[in-house]
């Protein structure tokens, strides 16, 4: 990780004596802040972070301090959210106050200052969501129908005659479908350069764009006027992302203008969007927004439908009632379709529990108040940044009691029917800043778990010796997730269905 790098690094003593100098110089609070660790002098409570998994150690604090708490990392005020309840009643009702993000200098440093997700609140982030919702709204996402089932039902076929990495196939899947949806033209699979390009910008951006790591240009502004070689290759990465951020801004964009001048341009994103501006359309806002939308699409399908495969593997009970459900509902030579969703309640259940059971950013996108503000007595300080801790509120035994079991029933009311719509789920987010994507995101998961299941057994895979291979729900650190690499093998329960996939596919 980016801040144990820097942490290691030894820096000189007299660096360390300005900041503590700095430090010492702390704003006198009306009210006491919320509740937590005693920090040390100059590093505040850097040092105690599991700086690989810090939402583990900020759920273990909140079983200390309880619900709210605050810590200080290098002179930055951290505000940890570890229940839904305060987050709604903060971050959605109060969204005036909790709708800025914290200020990280690497994001800029490194090229990504176009990142919808770390705008600052204000006008430019306004023209992004705008173009988001114009594109991506619940209606516009379900013109993309036809799209969600041929990938879907293409991905089927690659799971059952596949005995290669599974990841593999998930996030060829992902990059296809929202390759076609974005930008009108097929991934080829995971030899894309696009592809390896968003990999390798998303890769170093784990690294680099955390708010603990963002601390330490707060905690060191001057750092970022040293020459590189004075920290390795933590800081030459950025050098790296500006090349890769130019690249994937203009190349898939201007790919499409080409397209639409010869009048050989397929529907996507940028070419609805380009169809109907006029001369003073906002291209660079609109270059942002398709390379976000590919960027997030790509990491939150990829972990989710991964964690789905996990699940359907460790319990099998789920993955036949899901089944049986589909078979009841749609005929048996027919493909589920996103018009059998609302007659299909427990595979809803089954994908509010994939985003519950290991969410795929278990601490969400960092907030920052835009102004002071009072909870239960305590005082929350204008600047502080805010992390609302998805993986604390996903263990929250109160509300999912054996929260570590994958359960989908906890999201069905008693006579059957979902407790609430899945693009409310808390891993979207919250507030003003809630993802722009979540209903291309539920149709995208919907479709393809469906299929799945409607044609597939997903089972332990078997070594040579024809014993079972265990499987145990280990997962990658970073700002998202993903399970770490794990066997399955796929077995076709319906022949009717899969002979239909293969002759839509023209495959044998």
């Amino acid at each position: 990780m980016f801040l144990s790098h820097i942490l290691a690094l030894g820096i000189p003593c007299v660096i360390a004596l300005v900041a503590a100098l700095r430090l010492t110089r702390r704003r006198i609070y009306p009210l006491p802040l919320p509740p937590g660790p005693r920090p040390l002098p100059f590093f505040g409570n850097a040092l105690e972070l599991d700086t690989k998994q810090p939402w583990l150690t900020y759920t273990a604090w909140g079983k200390i301090y309880g619900k709210i708490i605050h810590s200080n990392i290098l002179g930055t005020d951290y505000i940890i959210i570890n229940s839904a309840t305060i987050a709604r009643e903060l971050v959605d009702k109060r969204s005036a106050i909790y709708s800025d993000r914290p200020v990280i200098r690497a994001n800029e440093l490194s090229g990504m200052d176009f990142n919808t997700v770390l705008l600052p609140y204000g006008e430019t982030l306004r023209r992004h969501r705008k173009i988001f919702h114009q594109v991506l709204k619940a209606e516009a996402s379900l013109s993309y129908y036809e799209m969600y089932s041929r990938h879907a039902n293409g991905l089927v076929i690659t799971l059952l005659d596949s005995t290669n990495d599974l990841r593999e196939h998930i996030q060829a899947y992902a990059a296809s479908l929202i390759t076609a949806v974005t930008y009108g033209h097929a991934a080829q699979g995971n030899n894309y350069p696009f592809l390896a390009r968003v990999n390798e910008l998303i890769e170093i951006g784990k690294q680099i764009l955390s708010p603990e790591s963002a601390a330490i240009f707060t905690a060191f502004p001057f750092l970022e006027k040293l020459p590189t070689w004075c920290f390795g290759g933590a800081f030459a990465l950025m050098g790296r992302t500006r090349k890769l951020s130019q690249q994937l801004l203009n190349e898939p964009f201007n790919e499409v203008k080409v397209q639409m001048a010869n009048g050989t341009a397929p529907r996507s994103l940028v070419a609805d969007f380009l169809n109907q501006a006029d001369g003073n359309a906002d291209e660079d806002t609109m270059k942002a927004v398709a390379l976000m939308a590919y960027i997030g699409g790509i990491e939150t399908i990829t972990s989710a439908l991964q964690t789905f495969l996990l699940a359907m593997v460790l319990y099998p009970d789920v993955q036949a009632r899901a089944r049986a459900e589909i078979d009841q509902v749609v005929r048996h030579n027919k493909m589920p379709c996103l018009d059998d969703r609302p007659s299909l309640p427990y595979l809803g259940a089954v994908l509010h529990e994939v985003l519950r059971w290991y969410p795929p950013a278990p601490l969400g996108m960092a907030y920052a108040t835009l102004s002071d503000d009072v909870y239960g007595g305590y005082f929350i300080p204008e600047g502080a940044t805010v992390i609302v801790n998805q993986w604390a509120l996903s263990r929250d035994e109160d509300l999912f009691p054996d929260a570590s079991r994958f359960d989908p029933s906890r999201h069905l009311t008693a006579d059957g029917q979902l407790k609430d719509h899945f693009v409310n789920h808390t891993a979207f987010g919250f507030g003003r800043r809630i993802c722009p994507g979540r209903w291309f995101a539920e149709n995208i998961l919907w479709t393809a778990a469906a299929a799945v299941l409607a044609v597939l057994r997903v089972d332990h895979a078997k070594d040579s010796n024809g014993d079972r291979i265990e499987v145990k729900p280990e997962y990658t650190t970073g700002m998202s997730i993903h399970p770490k690499p794990f066997r399955c093998s796929f077995e076709s329960v319906n022949a009717a269905r899969e002979g239909q996939l293969r002759a839509m596919m023209n495959v044998k």
